[in-house]
């Protein structure tokens, strides 16, 4: 690998951002592609799809047999609300390879001890959230249904354009959430970026149901392609 790739894929991964290594088969030339790029390039369906994978491998192309090294950050999931949905949610996010963050302030709910192995902040999102550095491999939950602890995080995810957004409560709920946060400024597309109500429709009861539906949920965001109706809707 020439070095100057080799800086360029060590900058990337360091920033937390996809980037993927085009090996010519028959010829050894290398090229690197960013994830900013990867809309304008001519390979651009196949590095798409080899990006929502999250797997390297090999590919025939027009322009002949390629190897794409594939380089994506690791998912994280962030869930403000120490809550019952949030201790099945978590070990669950883990075994699927997930960095699971936990944040509370209310010192009661937010324990090691209610959850063990998870990083648990018990501190206020505007204190929590900016050091963790959320990004668009970051999937975010919000769970404690009170608008001082779920709307300031909502407001930061939607900021740093997580893959995945969600929050719990009722479509009534989801209403008057809608007429806050519009009140800070978000706009209706901002807005409709947000999941709720929360998780695949599996016609979950349990926290732990809930928590498998959310989990879905994530896992259909990351790997699916968006569809045409989708993207309609959210333009």
């Amino acid at each position: 690998m020439k070095l100057e790739i080799l800086h360029t894929l060590n900058a990337e991964r360091a920033a937390r951002r996809a980037v993927v290594v085009i090996t010519d088969v028959e010829s050894g030339a290398q090229r690197l592609v960013r994830a900013d790029a990867i809309a304008a390039d001519p390979l651009h369906d196949t590095l798409e799809k080899r990006l929502r994978m999250g797997k390297s491998g090999m590919e025939d192309t027009a322009q002949g047999r390629v190897f794409l090294t594939v380089h994506v950050p690791s998912p994280r999931l962030v869930i403000t609300g120490a809550v019952h949905i949030s201790q099945a949610l978590a070990p669950i996010a883990q075994m699927l390879g997930y960095d699971v963050t936990i944040v509370d302030p209310r010192t009661a709910f937010a324990s090691p001890e209610r959850f063990p192995d998870v990083r648990v902040i018990a501190e206020w999102p505007d204190v929590a959230l900016p050091p963790l550095n959320v990004d668009r491999y970051t999937a975010f939950v919000a769970c404690t249904h009170d608008p001082k602890i779920d709307d300031p995080a909502l407001l930061h995810a939607l900021a740093r354009d997580c893959f995945y957004i969600g929050a719990l409560g009722s479509r009534k709920t989801h209403g008057k959430r809608n007429e806050r946060l519009k009140a800070a400024g978000v706009s209706d597309t901002d807005f409709a970026r947000i999941h709720a109500p929360i998780g695949l429709d599996i016609g979950a009861i349990s926290p732990a149901e809930i928590a498998v539906s959310i989990m879905g949920e994530i896992v259909q965001s990351l790997r699916q392609k968006p569809s045409r109706a989708a993207k309609a809707e959210a333009a």
